[in-house]
């Protein structure tokens, strides 16, 4: 059997057709694909406006460039990759990381204690995690109460779902993040997209993705000007062109995600592989996370994801906890009272989970899973 990595992209013969379409056209880099990516986009994610970028960190950066000025608090979370408060630091502004709850996603009532003891809190930056949408009627009673500022991180949620709320709609949130690396829902190689209901972040966004230039009907014709320090940040068309083909099979390869977390779900009930949890309606799934109390085992967490790679199955560990990074304790981090990413660092692990995973393969990473723990 094929080495089973965590995730991969699934691309069948028309994702190439409409690549190789776009590479026979006038356009490579910007041209109508990327709009109409961005218009379904848009109409997909039930929200105003969407700008495709070259990668989901560039969404995050252009998102806090425009939502965030110097010096202001944030509150994020620990556990994600590391682009999510990254793009924080980009705006010279100043994280702040808040514990999880055990379905991985930040705590939104320690988010309401910190709000509380201070009021100079700008803005929250929450993760729908593994693509488990965070609390929507929280989240929206956090941005009324405190008037704060919210950038949804949603790279592993497109198409879920919290009370009929898409992720990325910005329904509570003044921007969202989606990206499209070959290992979440959809792919185009690399790339990312911003969405919002504001024209006005919008239109900054839109300026700042293409080197802060502009250029109106009322210029000479080789006139442009350039009105704010900005980027190159552009997705091209060939992607777009994929991503438009993706688009179109997306509830599909959701759909498969949720029949391999039902067998999943199915084959751990009453075991000592607890998921972190179970299908509920709310997640698109980009990841399928799983805890271990390896205490109360004979094997590490290090030694259970090296005898399975020797057997072809590639597990993975999302996140190292971001504020215990070498580079954030260089500026301060890493003492936070965070028991529970503490506690979901040591126990939990990822499985494999795509669309293109076969029933034969779960079958194989299940089973193995069982006889490695077991011993």
């Amino acid at each position: 059997m094929a080495f089973i990595p965590y995730g991969k992209q699934l691309l069948i013969q028309d994702d190439i057709d409409a690549v190789v379409e776009t590479l026979q056209s006038d356009y490579l880099t910007t041209g109508p694909k990327v709009k109409a990516f961005e218009d379904a986009l848009a109409t997909y994610c039930e929200v105003k406006y969407c700008i495709a970028v070259a990668n989901g960190t560039a969404a995050l950066h252009l998102a806090s460039l425009v939502l965030l000025e110097k010096g202001d608090k944030v509150l994020t979370t620990p556990n994600s990759f590391l682009a999510t408060s990254n793009a924080i630091l980009y705006a010279d502004a100043t994280p702040i990381f808040i514990d999880i709850t055990e379905d991985g996603n930040i705590d939104l009532d320690l988010c309401e204690q910190a709000l509380k003891k201070d009021p100079s809190i700008k803005a929250i930056y929450p993760v729908a995690f593994s693509g488990h949408m965070i609390n929507q009627e929280k989240l929206k009673y956090l941005r009324e109460t405190y008037n704060i500022i919210v950038l949804e991180d949603c790279a592993h949620a497109i198409g879920a779902k919290d009370r009929n709320i898409k992720a990325a709609s910005c329904t509570n949130s003044d921007i969202s993040i989606l990206s499209f690396h070959p290992v979440k829902h959809m792919t185009t190689g690399e790339g990312g997209a911003i969405t919002t209901n504001s024209k006005e972040f919008y239109e900054k966004m839109l300026t700042l993705r293409g080197h802060g230039m502009v250029k109106t009907p009322d210029m000479k014709p080789w006139e442009y000007e350039m009105r704010e320090l900005g980027f190159n940040y552009r997705i091209t068309d060939m992607q777009c062109a994929l991503g438009l083909s993706q688009l179109k099979k997306l509830d599909g390869f959701i759909q498969r995600r949720i029949e391999l977390v039902k067998r999943y779900d199915e084959a751990f009930e009453n075991s000592i592989i607890k998921p972190l949890y179970t299908y509920d309606g709310k997640s698109s799934y980009h990841l399928y996370v799983v805890k271990v109390d390896f205490s109360k085992l004979s094997i590490s967490k290090e030694d259970l994801f090296n005898r399975l790679r020797e057997r072809g199955i590639g597990i993975q560990l999302h996140y190292m906890p971001i504020n215990k990074q070498p580079y954030y304790k260089g500026l301060g981090y890493g003492n936070e009272i965070t028991p529970v990413m503490d506690k979901y660092y040591h126990q939990c692990f990822s499985l494999p989970m795509f669309p293109k995973l076969s029933d034969e393969e779960q079958e194989y990473t299940i089973k193995t899973l069982f006889k490695v723990l077991n011993g």
